[in-house]
């Protein structure tokens, strides 16, 4: 018997729900609607041409902090984005930004941020009206 746990289902997110290539980053900072919070700058398009489902995709700068304060942030807005993904109106594109200063440390307040970014969302496309 080996001394690892017995593995988990994983609720990682998988390689078609992320963003990866700078030029998918690229075309959605060109083409996406722009939304900023006190922590979070959102940009989101939908992607009608794709079956369904989001794509997320991260940007924490060097302005946030060092690597373990980057990566805390990223595994932060990545678990916050797993509660609320599903109460999204539709299949989309969406880049959260951290600001410097103000990046959400939990996850309820990533969460916060995430759902007060649908709103405005809906708001400004009509979006799950």
């Amino acid at each position: 018997m080996s001394g690892r746990p017995p593995r988990r289902a994983s609720q990682g997110f998988p390689a078609r729900a992320r963003l990866r290539r700078r030029s998918e980053f690229e075309a959605l900072y060109a083409r996406g609607l722009k939304l900023v919070e006190p922590r979070l700058v959102a940009f989101i398009a939908p992607a009608p041409d794709r079956g369904g489902g989001w794509r997320l995709g991260l940007s924490v700068g060097l302005k946030v902090g060092n690597s373990p304060r980057r990566n805390r942030v990223k595994r932060v807005l990545r678990e916050a984005f797993r509660q609320v993904s599903t109460e999204w109106p539709e299949a989309c594109d969406l880049v959260l930004v951290a600001r410097p200063g103000s990046a959400p440390s939990t996850t309820a307040e990533a969460r916060e941020s995430l759902l007060r970014l649908r709103e405005r969302w809906r708001r400004r496309t009509g979006a799950g009206a």
